[in-house]
């Protein structure tokens, strides 16, 4: 199953979720405001994408600017400051449990399904 971790008001996670609408394959849609990543989700998270915790911070977020900023943070740090402010984590995020995306830009979003999409009809 496909899971893919949304913002509802995000214009992206919205194109997101029209094009899960859209789309053959059963995703389960995240809304990760309300039911937050643990850090053990983040980190596997990050695996999946093959990034470090950093490169899932929103930089351009106002609580980054005035708290995070500048500050040498360890990889275990940031994962638990995500857990604590989901806010701060890039969306929307889009995994198959081994492989992961971060859907910016949209395009990406449309490779990543139509990818599972071909691999569930060649199983059948």
């Amino acid at each position: 199953m496909i899971k893919m971790y949304i913002k509802p008001t995000c214009s992206t996670c919205r194109t997101a979720m029209q094009m899960a609408k859209e789309c053959e394959t059963e995703i389960e849609m995240i809304e990760y405001l309300i039911d937050t990543p643990s850090e053990k989700e983040l980190l596997e998270l990050t695996q999946q994408l093959g990034v470090k915790p950093f490169d899932l911070v929103r930089t351009k977020e106002s609580l980054y600017k005035e708290k995070y900023e500048g500050k040498k943070i360890s990889d275990k740090q940031w994962l638990k400051i995500l857990h604590k402010n989901p806010i701060l984590i890039e969306r929307p995020i889009i995994t198959d449990g081994t492989h992961a995306i971060i859907g910016r830009p949209p395009t990406l979003i449309a490779d990543f399904l139509n990818k599972k999409q071909k691999t569930k009809k060649k199983s059948k």
